[in-house]
Formats: structure tokens, C-alpha cells, sequence
């Protein structure tokens, strides 16, 4: 008798377990069959952004164009999207209601805003690049633009390079934006007063102790500068010089750089995931100060790599005046399959990047040379630090924006990226100006 009752027992036990297993597991292999009914994905405002019966008839043929590399759909030819790594919250099916396909009521509901993701998408023309903006305040992600798109409607063949990717998540080198992790650094190192005092001459070139010379993109130079000038003027042979300085101590910059966020000398990735979209960070190589390879990583190029959305947060760490940054996320809240409203996001910060002076004396610099811009983006106060990335061995450059907007009703933190810009062709200050206003 009591191995017949431990055995019913266990029997039950088994049972319980089996069906809260399938009450909570089936919705996930019901959306993974090939005859799943998905709900969509829409954006702040409500428009949609996936919608598995969509045809061009319903939405016009570019509907989805300046978006689908991000948001994906259920083809499983892109991974890393948000439907690709969220799909069980679309599925219309359930356990226990019995709701299934164009019943039910699944979707997610995204912080994006089409009609300015898509009036940054144009104003690339026919260039390709990332954008990425967001409030820097509560971390809602309003603009992802990756170019080349893709139109979900011309399917998969003959694609450019690059469409299938969201190109804000992965890491380039990224110029002169490098050096306003470069200046936090050297402030957490020195502080205000002896940072001030540090004055360095450009003549054009710097040839550094280890017989090698940085080169200014000013061949007359730019005379003796401190380390407002420096950044203002985007100085290579001033940034080498603080770097070779006897203050500048290697070591301690190392340990700097990787509470930033970056794998420095092959450490241990900063970790960042966006509703669970893995998103590239920074790196970079450093060895010797005196050397160029490390003072050029310093600069900007070299091995050092950051991601758009890196450079972006850090904008917010820095606007916020706080050394932490808003966790950017995408997903609002979803909907059950019965309509009802489910995984509200909760807004967060990182842990500190850098102190609150440092974050408060790098946002009055970058306040000092948004001034600059005045006349490019017009109507807005703005910290901002451009760059230039070399790459191909010099045969094609990037060109990049980052920064933020100060109008706290208006706490934008963005970083833009051009690649293979040339002269004459549009500007990164022009796609800010344009994200900018159609966010407005």
C-alpha cells in the first residue's frame, strides 16, 4: 500500500509538472512551427512595424524599409532582431483560452518613432550609415536607422552588404569621437585644476619619444592649446602629447577605460543587451603611451572599436551629469493573446561609468563646441564632439556625430555615422538637424 501511494504520488507530481510545463511552454514551440499566426509589432504612436500578412497593397512597397533590419520578421533569415528575439510575445495562441490565430491579440509595442526613423533614413540619400538616438533620460530607443535597408517586399536576393544587420549595435572605429572617452579619462585621472593647466603646441605634427609622428588633419597647426582648444579643435598631436605626458599614467587608464565599458588588451567584454539583442561595445589595445599605435587608439583609430549605441549612451552619462547612463530598450509593453497589457518596461541606469565631476566638466567642453554648430543645427543648444575614422588603409573615411541636447524637455543623447563620406555629399550635421526636429 505505501509503494503504491508514493507511487500514484509521484505519478501526480509528474502530472502537475508536465502540465505547468506545457501551459507555460506551448505558446513558445506553437510560434516556432511553420504554421504560426503572429500578432504585430508596432511603434510608439501606433503604427505598424511588423505585421506577418503584410503586402504592399496594404502598407505601400517602403513601409518597412528604414526599419525591418531592426524590428526583422519571422523568415529566420535575420537573427539578432526584435522579432527573432522576442517572437513568443506575438504568438496568438493560448493554453488556456484556446485564442488562436487572427483572434488573438498578441503585439508588442515599441518606444520607436517611425515617421522620424524614416525622415532619418531619407535624409542619407544614397549613403549607407547607423543612427541611433534616445531619451537619455528614461533610455526609450526613438530612432534606429541601419543603411543599406531592406524591404521585406523584394525578399532576400541580390542584397547589398550590410542590409541584413542593424548597424548601430556593432563596433567601428570611431574617429575623433574617441577622445571624449580620452578626456573623461585623463579628468577621473587629474582632475579640473591640473588638466587645465596642461597646455600642449601643434605645429601640424607631434613626432612622439618612440620617433614616430601624429599628424594634424590642420597641417599649419594650431599653436599652444589647452585641453578645451585641444577638443575643440580635434587636435591629434595635442591628444598625443596628454597621453605621453609624465602625469598620464597607462595603467591606471586601463582600469578607467574598462569601468567605461571597454575590452582593453583583450579583458573581459562589457556585457549590454537590448530586450534580449546582443549590441557590441568598445574595445581597444593599448601597450606603451610613447608608442604611436596606443596614442593613435587614444585618438580614435588604430585597434580601438565602439559601437553607435555605446557612443550614444555615453552622451547620456555625460548629459545627465550623473557618470551613468539610461539602459536603452525598445519594447514599451506587450499584449497577452486576450488583449491584455503585459512586461511593462522599467526604466534603469548602468552603473557608473565615470564620477559626476568628470561627467559635468566633459559636458561643459562638449557644450563649448556644440557652439560651433549653431549655424548647421540651428534652434537647439547642443554638446556635440565630431570625428573622422580612417579605415581600409586609408582608401575610405567615416564620418561621425555624437552628442546630446542640454533643453531638458528635449533629452536627446545620438550618435550618426556616414560611411565612405566624401566632400559635397550630406552631412552628419545635417541627418542630427534633421533627427532632431522630427523628434521635436
Amino acid at each position: 500500500m505505501r509503494l503504491i501511494t508514493l507511487m500514484l504520488l509521484a505519478f501526480c507530481i509528474g502530472m502537475v509538472i508536465l502540465v505547468v510545463k506545457i501551459y507555460k511552454e506551448s505558446s513558445f514551440y506553437i510560434v516556432n512551427s511553420t504554421n504560426a499566426v503572429l500578432g504585430k509589432v508596432y511603434d510608439r504612436n501606433g503604427d505598424v512595424l511588423f505585421d506577418q500578412k503584410a503586402t504592399p497593397e496594404t502598407y505601400g512597397y517602403d513601409h518597412f524599409t528604414d526599419i525591418a533590419n531592426l524590428i526583422g520578421n519571422d523568415s529566420r533569415q535575420m537573427t539578432n532582431t526584435l522579432v527573432s528575439e522576442n517572437i513568443e510575445f506575438l504568438s496568438n495562441y493560448s493554453f488556456s483560452l484556446g485564442i488562436k490565430g487572427s483572434d488573438g491579440q498578441s503585439s508588442i509595442h515599441t518606444t520607436i518613432d517611425h515617421a522620424a526613423n524614416k525622415a532619418v533614413y531619407n535624409a542619407y540619400g544614397s549613403k549607407n550609415g547607423a543612427a541611433i538616438a534616445y531619451n537619455y533620460i528614461t533610455g526609450e530607443i526613438l530612432v534606429c536607422v541601419s543603411k543599406p535597408g531592406l524591404n521585406p517586399f523584394g525578399g532576400y536576393v541580390g542584397l547589398e552588404e550590410g542590409s541584413l544587420l542593424c548597424k548601430a549595435f556593432y563596433k567601428f572605429t570611431p574617429g575623433s569621437t574617441q577622445k571624449v572617452s580620452t578626456l573623461a579619462v585623463a579628468h577621473e585621472m587629474y582632475g579640473a585644476d591640473l588638466l587645465l593647466s596642461k597646455s600642449y603646441h601643434c605645429s601640424g605634427g607631434y613626432m612622439n619619444t618612440g620617433r614616430t609622428t601624429i599628424y594634424c588633419h590642420n597641417r599649419y597647426g594650431h599653436g599652444f592649446q589647452n585641453i578645451d582648444a585641444g577638443f575643440a579643435n580635434s587636435c591629434n598631436p595635442f591628444f598625443a602629447q596628454l597621453v605621453e605626458d609624465p602625469d598620464f599614467n597607462l595603467e591606471t587608464s586601463f582600469e578607467l577605460l574598462k569601468k567605461m565599458g571597454y575590452s582593453v588588451n583583450g579583458s573581459a567584454p562589457y556585457r549590454l543587451e537590448i530586450n534580449n539583442m546582443s549590441v557590441q561595445t568598445a574595445s581597444t589595445n593599448l601597450t606603451d603611451k610613447s608608442d604611436f599605435s596606443t596614442q593613435w587608439g587614444f585618438i580614435g583609430q588604430g585597434e580601438t572599436m565602439v559601437s553607435p549605441c555605446m557612443l550614444m549612451m555615453w552622451q547620456s552619462a555625460i548629459a545627465t551629469g550623473t557618470g551613468k547612463a539610461a539602459v536603452p530598450y525598445l519594447i514599451q509593453y506587450t499584449t497577452r493573446v486576450d488583449g491584455t497589457p503585459d512586461n511593462h518596461a522599467v526604466n534603469s541606469v548602468t552603473d557608473e561609468f565615470f564620477s559626476s565631476a568628470t561627467a559635468a566638466f566633459v559636458k561643459q567642453i562638449m557644450l563649448n563646441n556644440g557652439q560651433r554648430y549653431t549655424s548647421s543645427i540651428p534652434g537647439y543648444t547642443l554638446g556635440v564632439k565630431s570625428g573622422t575614422a580612417q579605415i581600409k588603409d586609408g582608401a575610405e573615411e567615416n564620418s561621425f556625430l555624437v552628442g546630446f541636447d542640454s533643453n531638458p524637455e528635449h533629452p536627446i543623447a545620438f550618435c550618426v555615422l556616414i560611411e565612405d563620406r566624401k566632400s559635397g555629399e550630406v552631412t552628419t550635421d545635417s541627418i542630427v538637424h534633421t533627427l532632431l526636429t522630427n523628434l521635436k
